[in-house]
């Protein structure tokens, strides 16, 4: 199974990264809840097992 993370800037400008990684259909619905929260730059991203994203700086 492909694990997914997502990476995104929250309202107050400071890049984040998820702490957990998710399969597709729970990455998009937790893209969906950033977006309607105010974040930006939301991106999903493929990642390996035990492996997840740092934030953009």
């Amino acid at each position: 199974m492909q694990n997914y993370a997502l990476t995104w800037t929250n309202p107050d400008g400071i890049p984040c990264a998820s702490a957990v990684a998710y399969d597709q259909p729970s990455a998009d619905r937790r893209r969906s809840e950033l977006e309607t929260a105010g974040c930006t730059e939301v991106t999903v991203v493929p990642t390996k097992p035990g492996q997840l994203p740092e934030p953009r700086g």
